[in-house]
């Protein structure tokens, strides 16, 4: 009802019909005329009923208010004792959690920012960007090392929520395969059955001689009923032995039948050594002795038919050797294992392993196939898996005709995958910090090396006999110098100026140098994509990214693998691509997360880079070129100009047709700057400074102290030095008036930045400039002090004159 006839009390038809009377009856009393009464009756009506057929098709149905959130009831629905579940939204917030992630990681924590190391922090981020990206994302393997709750976590990762606004992280702890509880859910399932079809009665006997699990042909053989829990029961209260010592079942009296008993120890798959028989379950077989055995057949096949079914419907890799060596049955676990999947077995286990291990094999195969039945474990290394050796179990076993040795061999192809990946990210990490440390240390001895030089310079000229060798010795230590900052590169830890940049233009400016470097024999091919994105990185050190990938192609295609004609010609291609999120996503790389990019690709015809060299062109002091022809550390610079600029490096290689490299930089958006105020006033730039000053040098290498204290003395400044933090503190403690600092930053004892916050506390507005070999950017995140300046090891005379000035005169 309309508001109207509802105030009313009347109904809307009625007052719909009331006024088509009155229409009718001015109407009749206008034209006096029925027929046009009844017409206009009859259309008023007609189009009545449309209009009201119309609207009521086009009113929308009442949608269904929704709710807000209520957050209490989604943690009660997420509560699991086994898994860890978070919620977190666009902002990276947690949103809530169970009590389970609390537990293992702690409330102050939201993925993907969880207290994991740094190669399970990358997986977790890479995780994230596909769930935003598509939806859903995983992290396999998760470690938390130093931590409270140490662990091995995976985790999925499912984006959620009526926006799509939500992460839903779901994490469970990475559990050791149990080969024990495989085996019980499978005598409880259908291998059970089809086990008591072939009249093979199995059980899982403990340490303790009870039952912890039993097939039904087993407790129908046992007990007489198939239905009977045998749990917890003692295994050999269930068999008697006869006078011949033959084995036969309890309950049939004394003219049963005799057994064969096989007892196979289920022993984990990782551990080392023989399994302890006081520790492992023993998975227990009891087939008639007089079924399937097969003897004297002289047969290669003539092993238990009973038997080979069980084994080859068992998870475990197991397979049976006679005793002269050969293979009589291997079942599909164990040719997977082998890394022969889908593979018929070959005549001899020997034949899959490598040739130094086959007499080693050989013999232990002979060993536990004479004698009495014992087991035990031998390390082999497979021909599919030569750098990963893996455990080889051997049993000895007996009445079942020529077969004589069970084998069993685990499918650790994973495991050592994962195993890789972790070794290979925490080696990369720890020689990235190796030299970090080296190159810093090795700056204090440039820098001695440089000043003592420029010191000696100042009292010779051209002309002097020490003057050439001077310059010489300045010049190997500037070589020097270069290779310091080939290792902080690769480290992450060098100074970069980043400038927002077009790739072409760096292309362009180097190609005449190019040119040179590669020779008139290879051709140099240069080609752009249009509309490129800008990018953000330093100029400087991106020429050296391409001329060390320029010098590494050159030196492929001359030599004799890549140059077969041996004329030293080539092709070097150097190419500029633009690429869009849909390329990324078309990559099917993890790796990259989806953006905007603009690669660089540098292309080579020569002999290409042999697998399994690929995995290794990174690493510094890596070389395959002829000693004293390279120092093993341009791919490596490559790699860490190309990372601490933020972007990706690739490099795809196919023997005999040539290696490329990718380079993918992210392009650079520009943020709209604040406009300035109009009547801001201009500021002046800093004037050079020449008014002297009183200096406190703080440096614990002595060489560099008295270097840097002559140089600056000889520029009209007071300086007063200090060995360490303690030193300089006790000086301005002392009263000692300074215009500026000029600290190292790590020393014993006390360092740079915390003697700098002490005398902060004394001289609130002192400036500071501190001398490093590491990186400026790396320090400003890890030192936090305002009016904070930074010199880069080593520096000349000059530079550390000039730069004292400058800050000097910024400070005035």
């Amino acid at each position: 009802m309309s508001g109207s006839a509802t105030s009313r009390g009347l109904p809307d038809w009625l007052l719909v019909g009331a006024a088509l009377v009155a229409s009718l009856a001015l109407l009749w009393f206008v034209t006096k005329q029925p027929l046009v009464v009844a017409g206009f009756g009859g259309g008023l009506i007609a189009i009545g009923a449309l209009v009201r057929v119309v609207a009521q098709q086009r009113s929308p149905a009442a949608e269904p208010e929704l709710a807000l959130p209520d957050w209490s009831v989604t943690v009660a629905a997420i509560e699991m004792p086994d898994t860890a579940i978070a919620i977190v939204d666009r902002a990276g917030r947690l949103v809530c959690a169970n009590r389970r992630f609390e537990d293992w990681f702690g409330a102050a924590y939201a993925p993907p920012r969880l207290p994991v190391d740094q190669a399970s922090a990358e997986r977790l981020a890479s995780a994230a960007r596909a769930a935003w990206r598509d939806g859903k994302g995983r992290a396999d393997l998760l470690e938390t090392t130093g931590q409270a709750n140490p662990g091995r976590w995976k985790g999925e990762v499912e984006r959620s929520g009526r926006g799509e606004d939500f992460l839903v992280w779901r994490f469970a702890p990475v559990v050791a395969a149990d080969p024990v509880s495989d085996l019980v859910q499978q005598l409880d399932g259908k291998l059970g059955r089809a086990l008591a079809q072939a009249g093979i009665a199995a059980a899982i006997v403990d340490p303790d001689g009870t039952i912890r699990a039993a097939s039904a042909g087993f407790a129908r053989r046992a007990t007489g009923d198939a239905m009977t829990s045998l749990v917890g029961e003692e295994f050999v209260s269930l068999l008697r032995q006869d006078d011949g010592d033959r084995i036969c079942w309890a309950r049939d009296g004394r003219r049963a039948p005799p057994l064969t008993l096989y007892h196979l120890p289920i022993a984990d798959p990782d551990a080392a050594g023989e399994p302890d028989p006081d520790t492992t379950p023993l998975l227990m077989l009891l087939v008639d002795a007089g079924v399937g055995l097969g003897a004297g057949t002289g047969e290669a096949t003539a092993a238990v038919p009973h038997l080979e079914a069980l084994l080859s419907q068992l998870p475990l890799g197991l397979a049976m050797a006679d005793r002269d060596g050969r293979l009589l049955f291997a079942n599909a676990a164990f040719m997977r294992a082998a890394g022969r999947e889908g593979e018929s077995p070959p005549t001899y286990p020997t034949d899959l392993v490598v040739r130094e291990d086959k007499g080693a094999l050989s013999d232990a195969i002979r060993r536990f196939g004479q004698g009495p039945a014992t087991a035990g474990d031998i390390a082999i290394r497979l021909v599919r898996q030569p750098d990963e050796p893996v455990s080889l179990s051997l049993a000895g076993v007996r009445g079942l005709g020529e077969a004589a040795v069970l084998l069993g061999l685990t499918d650790s192809t994973e495991e050592t995958r994962l195993k890789r990946q972790v070794a290979q990210a925490t080696k990369m990490q720890a020689v990235g910090q190796l030299a970090g440390g080296v190159a810093h240390d090795f700056n204090n001895v440039l820098t001695a090396i440089l000043g003592t030089c420029d010191l000696m310079l100042l009292r010779h000229t051209p002309g002097d006999s020490d003057y050439d060798d001077i310059q010489q010795i300045r010049a190997n230590s500037n070589r020097a110098a270069s290779l310091t900052r080939q290792l902080l590169a690769f480290s992450r830890q060098q100074t970069l100026r980043p400038e927002v940049l077009q790739l072409p233009d760096i292309v362009s400016d180097i190609s005449s140098m190019l040119k040179r470097l590669i020779g008139e024999k290879i051709q140099l091919v240069v080609t752009h994509d249009r509309d490129l994105g800008p990018v953000r990185a330093d100029p400087t050190q991106l020429e050296q990214v391409i001329v060390n990938l320029a010098v590494n192609a050159r030196d492929a295609m001359q030599s004799p693998k890549g140059n077969p004609k041996g004329d030293g010609s080539g092709r070097l291609s150097l190419a500029t691509r633009r690429i869009t999120p849909a390329d990324v996503r078309a990559l099917s790389n993890e790796v990259i997360p989806a953006g905007e990019y603009t690669a660089l690709v540098v292309q080579d015809t020569g002999g290409g880079i042999p697998p399994e060299h690929l995995g290794k062109i990174f690493e510094p002091f890596f070389t395959t070129k002829e000693q004293g022809k390279g120092t093993g550390l341009g791919l490596s610079t490559v790699y860490g100009i190309v990372k601490q600029s933020g972007g990706f490096i690739f490099a795809d290689s196919e023997i005999g047709k040539g290696t490329r490299f990718t380079v993918y930089l992210p392009v650079h958006h520009e943020v709209a700057a604040a406009p300035a105020p109009a009547a801001a006033a201009k500021v002046e730039e800093p004037s050079s400074w020449s008014g002297g000053g009183r200096l406190l040098l703080v440096e614990d290498e002595d060489p560099v102290r008295m270097v840097a204290e002559r140089a600056l003395a000889r520029q009209g400044y007071t300086v007063t030095t200090a060995r360490d933090g303690e030193e300089g503190l006790e000086l301005v403690t002392a009263g000692g008036e300074f215009d500026l600092i000029v600290s190292d930053v790590v020393m014993p004892a006390m360092d740079g930045p915390t003697m700098a916050r002490e005398i902060r506390k004394i001289v609130p507005h002192l400036p500071v400039l501190f001398m490093s070999g590491y990186a400026e950017e790396q320090l400003r995140k890890e030192i936090d002090i305002e009016n904070m300046h930074f010199i880069a090891k080593p520096f000349s005379v000059q530079q550390i004159g000039d730069k004292v000035g400058e800050v000097l005169a910024a400070a005035r």
